[in-house]
């Protein structure tokens, strides 16, 4: 009895550690941007040892700097209930779940922009429940202390976007030569249309594929009329 009350202590001491250190994290992040992520350590990684040649281009920018022709591209792409949700679109996670127990695997992720936000700040790359599982408790933390504009602010600095390439800034200057704060509303759909395999796609030129899934962003797009309002959705959660 004595072995399993010290392996219980040792595990809830362990578990209160882990809270605390994770909220200190997010409350620390919701102002401090970010000098690096485990992804792209992880990329860094697997270049030095493929032997190929080191890319890694991050230039952070405040979400004022980044045009909201992109932040609403990102959201008709990625997550049309972004403005709706706290932080999980369970409708997406149910097809998702549906889908990874007919391939008995994790093959679809459903996974939201705070659910990317929360993976690519604060975890490793991967399908694995207990990845999952940590990625739904930091976009917990992140709905509950970030506003909806830091989320998108990390989002769109992080994630990425080309080889080597982290967020809207670098992205914008890769693929169109331009300020992140320049994008048309053509080229901010062709960034938006890459993001499910940005180290695969390019967004200039586009491939057939690429050009087709930025029109279908540029009609969800005008659907939403070419604008997102976050003030409503501050409004509404008052």
């Amino acid at each position: 009895m004595g072995c399993l009350k010290n392996l219980l202590l040792l595990f809830f001491k362990i578990l209160f550690t882990f809270i605390l250190i994770s909220i200190v994290s997010v409350l620390i992040f919701k102002w401090v941007h970010p000098p690096i992520t485990p992804l792209m350590i992880k990329r860094m990684i697997e270049q030095k040892l493929n032997g190929e040649e080191l890319k890694w281009n991050y230039q952070w920018v405040d979400l004022k700097k980044i045009s909201p022709k992109l932040q609403l591209a990102v959201i008709c792409s990625e997550d049309q209930k972004y403005l709706e949700h706290y932080g999980f679109d369970w409708d997406a996670i149910e097809k998702a779940f549906e889908q990874n127990k007919k391939f008995r695997r994790i093959k679809r992720g459903g996974s939201t922009i705070s659910q990317q936000t929360a993976k690519n700040l604060f975890l490793w790359d991967g399908r694995s429940y207990v990845r999952k599982g940590l990625e739904a408790w930091f976009t917990f933390l992140i709905e509950t202390f970030w506003s909806k504009e830091r989320i998108m602010e990390m989002y769109l600095n992080i994630i990425e976007m080309g080889n080597g390439i982290y967020g809207a800034e670098a992205a914008s200057l890769y693929w169109f030569k331009k300020h992140a704060y320049q994008l048309t509303k053509d080229e901010s759909a062709a960034i938006a249309a890459i993001l499910p395999n940005p180290r695969k796609y390019k967004a200039n030129p586009c491939s057939p594929y690429i050009c087709k899934r930025k029109e279908w962003i540029k009609q969800q797009m005008n659907y939403w009329g070419n604008k997102i309002d976050y003030n409503k959705y501050n409004e509404n959660e008052k």
